[in-house]
C-alpha cells in the first residue's frame, strides 16, 4: 500500500482500487461496524460510504486513488498550519503516491470546498465534483463562525445535558480536542476573503450538486450560523451553467442524505463516463 507524506511530513496510507482513468477520493473507504456504525446510521450516514464509493467507481471503470484525509487529521492535527494551501499540497501528494498524473476530484461538503481550492492551484484536474458545497456563493464566513465556534467549546466544553438527539446538531456534544478543531479554524481563517465569483477554472467538466434542504441553522451554541447549501446552487443555477457547470439538486434530500452511495454513485459514474468520452 502506498503512503503520501503531508506538508508536515505525517505519514498517510493511500489505497488505489480498479483501472481506467484516474478518480481522486480523500476519503475512507474502510467499512465501519459495531455501535459506530449504528450511531452513524442514527444521524443519516452511510457507515459503508467510501467503500461503496470506491468499489463501485472501480467496478464502473474506474482508477480510484483513496486516503482517509479526515481520519488522518484526526489522528494528527495541524492547528497552526492546516489552509488552503496546505490542503490542495496534501491532495496532490496523495495523487503522487497513487501514480496519477492527471485525476478527476469528487469531494462533499468541506471536501468539495477542497477540490474548488485544488482547481485554483494545479493543472492537473481532468474533472471536477463539488457535492454538499456550491462553487459560488459558498458560505464561507457562516462556517468561519460554527468553526470559531466549535473551537471555543472544545476549549472550554460545556457541562454535558443528556445524550444528543441524532438531527439536532444543538444536542450534539463535542468529543474533539482543541487541535483538532483549531486546525478547521485555521482552514476556514485562511479562506475568509477567499471569492469564488472571481475564480476562472480550466475547461474541464465539472458537477455541483447538493440536497433540495440542505440548509442547517444553528443556534447560539454554535454561533447562530445559517449554513446554505442548497441556495447558491438553486438560485445560482443559471449563471452556474454558463460557466460550464452542471448542476443538480436532489430532491427531499439534506446535508447527509444527498451523500449517501446510492445517490451520489449513479450520479458521478454516468457524469465521469460522459466527462471521459472522446468529444
Amino acid at each position: 500500500m502506498p503512503t503520501a507524506r503531508t506538508h508536515d511530513d505525517k505519514p498517510i496510507e493511500v489505497t488505489v482500487l480498479g483501472t481506467g482513468p484516474d478518480v481522486l477520493l480523500p476519503t475512507s473507504i474502510r467499512v465501519v461496524e459495531g455501535p459506530a456504525a449504528d450511531e452513524i446510521r442514527a444521524w443519516g450516514a452511510d457507515p459503508a460510504l467510501g467503500h461503496r464509493l470506491a468499489t463501485g467507481l472501480a467496478e464502473a471503470g474506474f482508477r480510484v486513488i483513496a486516503a482517509d484525509y479526515e481520519g488522518h487529521l484526526a489522528a494528527h492535527p495541524k492547528p497552526g498550519t492546516l489552509t488552503a494551501e496546505t490542503l490542495c499540497a496534501d491532495l496532490l501528494a496523495i495523487a503522487d503516491a497513487g501514480s496519477a498524473e492527471t485525476f478527476a476530484y469528487y469531494g462533499y461538503s468541506w471536501f468539495g470546498l477542497a477540490g474548488l481550492q485544488l482547481a485554483t492551484r494545479t493543472d492537473r484536474l481532468t474533472a471536477l465534483a463539488m457535492g454538499g458545497f456550491p462553487p459560488l456563493g459558498g458560505p464561507y464566513r457562516p462556517m468561519l463562525r460554527v468553526t470559531r465556534a466549535t473551537y471555543e467549546l472544545a476549549v472550554e466544553p460545556p457541562a454535558r445535558r443528556g445524550d444528543p438527539v441524532p438531527g439536532d446538531w444543538d444536542s450534539a456534544d463535542l468529543t474533539l480536542s482543541p487541535d483538532q478543531t483549531r486546525q478547521y479554524l485555521s482552514l476556514y481563517e485562511s479562506l475568509e476573503h477567499f471569492d469564488d465569483t472571481a475564480v476562472t477554472l480550466p475547461p474541464f467538466p465539472r458537477l455541483a450538486f447538493a440536497g433540495e434542504k440542505d440548509t442547517i441553522v444553528y443556534g447560539p451554541k454554535w454561533g447562530d450560523a445559517v449554513i446554505d447549501m442548497a441556495g447558491p446552487l438553486i438560485a445560482g443555477r443559471a449563471e452556474l451553467e454558463a460557466r460550464g457547470w452542471r448542476v443538480e439538486v436532489i430532491p427531499g434530500a439534506d446535508h447527509m442524505s444527498a451523500m449517501r452511495a446510492e445517490v451520489v454513485l449513479p450520479l458521478l459514474t454516468g457524469w465521469l463516463s460522459a466527462a471521459d468520452r472522446p468529444k
